[in-house]
């Protein structure tokens, strides 16, 4: 369920509650404190307590959980953070004097009661992206693996090179004493 769903989910509940004055907003990426949010009137501290709870015990039930909670046992305001979504439940005399409904004006009020309308054309997009990165990601792999065959034959090239070079200073030493041994038999005969 994406959070669009949630929240709408979150209102329909606490309208099942009676709770009033309901709104969705639409934030849209234009605050970086939630995509959402939930405002809802409730007439009473025990209203109050029936409509947060009923939204909590419902969506725990799908598996969402609140990430924080702040109002505790207040009379007037309650607000439970989904992550996506923030909902608040207050009175009217704490919806007045906060005045949320002006202070998020900038995002856009949408309808909790229509159903949500998947977009379908963007996951086959999002799964050739996928299927482009992990083909990226084998490419890579090979490219790694050949650099790691070409430097462990590297070391062995230079063994090889160091051994000639080895072998050509014996050869060199042995053919310099010969000479040696040559010219002292030639001084000594002489």
């Amino acid at each position: 369920m994406n959070t669009k769903e949630l929240v709408c989910l979150a209102a329909r509940l606490a309208d099942g509650k009676k709770a009033e004055n309901i709104k969705v907003i639409d934030l849209g990426g234009l605050s970086s404190l939630c995509d959402y949010i939930l405002i809802a009137t409730a007439t009473s501290k025990p209203h109050l307590d029936a409509v947060e709870e009923e939204i909590s015990k419902k969506l725990k039930e799908l598996g969402y959980y609140k990430l924080n909670r702040d109002g505790g046992d207040s009379n007037l305001w309650r607000v439970s953070d989904y992550g996506g979504f923030l909902a608040h439940v207050m009175t009217q005399e704490a919806r007045d004097f906060y005045a949320l409904d002006k202070i998020f004006s900038f995002g856009k009020e949408i309808n909790f009661n229509e159903p949500v309308k998947k977009a379908a054309k963007k996951k086959p997009a999002a799964k050739k992206a996928a299927a482009k990165k992990t083909t990226v990601k084998k490419t890579t792999a090979k490219k790694t693996t050949a650099a790691k065959k070409t430097a462990a034959s590297k070391p062995a090239v230079k063994k090889t090179a160091a051994k000639k070079t080895t072998a050509k200073k014996a050869v060199s030493k042995k053919t310099a004493a010969k000479k040696t041994t040559a010219a002292k038999k030639t001084a000594s005969k002489k």
